[in-house]
């Protein structure tokens, strides 16, 4: 399959005051069509950062980022808010939902931006959630759900846009044993039956192991440890 993702000679550095603090030197690294991609590494390896520039959130200090066909370290900040609304599902540790919101209604938050009608809406968001195995909690409030359950209902939120590419910053961090390996099925499940791009960051190795390939960050650098 053809790299959806294709990061060439990334470089990325931060500045405090005048001092130049460098995070990524030189990233190569092509992300294959429905690859799931996991990076280990200790604090302050530069995992986070070359996440937020593969999800555009960040943007490079030099070298080319193309995702899903799109140099996107080209685009404005207003072009690529919508490329990323369009192209990118974010996982995080600590789920991010809004809390006076539903299941529903937090998985629907992506679609208010898409020209959809409220029954498609609603197809869309039924789908999902029952995808996660949470069609018998729709309208239950985050407070009402376990930790697992808030992560499978962000993990619908991110779904339910059907987007290029899925980024989890260290999904299952904040979970016990049993939820994480149940969060960790459900990501095998989206990469292997619904074709989805996974690229997650985590510190887990058990996490790490329901990955088709492992990379790992140290100071910068990454190094290769796959599996076939």
């Amino acid at each position: 399959m053809a790299a959806i993702i294709q990061v060439k000679n990334v470089a990325k550095s931060y500045w405090r005051n005048s001092l130049e603090i460098p995070v990524l030197h030189g990233i190569t690294l092509d992300v294959e069509e429905g690859e799931f991609m996991a990076l280990m590494g200790p604090s302050g390896s530069g995992k986070t950062t070359l996440l937020n520039l593969i999800a555009g959130i960040d943007r490079p200090s030099s070298g080319k980022l193309s995702v899903a066909g799109t140099d996107i370290a080209k685009l404005n900040e207003s072009a690529l808010a919508k490329w990323r609304s369009a192209n990118v599902g974010f996982i995080f540790q600590f789920y991010n939902l809004i809390p006076v919101l539903t299941a529903y209604e937090n998985v629907e938050l992506p679609l208010l931006l898409a020209k959809l009608s409220r029954a498609e809406r609603k197809k869309h968001v039924e789908n999902v959630l029952n995808i996660v195995g949470l069609g018998d909690r729709i309208y239950h409030y985050p407070k009402q759900l376990s930790g697992g359950q808030e992560q499978r209902v962000a993990i619908a939120r991110a779904i339910v846009t059907d987007p290029a590419i899925l980024v989890a910053d260290e999904p299952t961090g904040d979970l016990d044993k049993n939820s994480a390996q149940e969060i960790l099925t459900l990501m095998g499940r989206l990469n292997k039956e619904f074709k989805k791009t996974i690229v997650m960051v985590t510190h887990d190795q058990h996490a790490a192991e329901r990955a088709t390939r492992l990379l790992h960050l140290d100071k910068g650098d990454l190094s290769a440890n796959g599996k076939n």
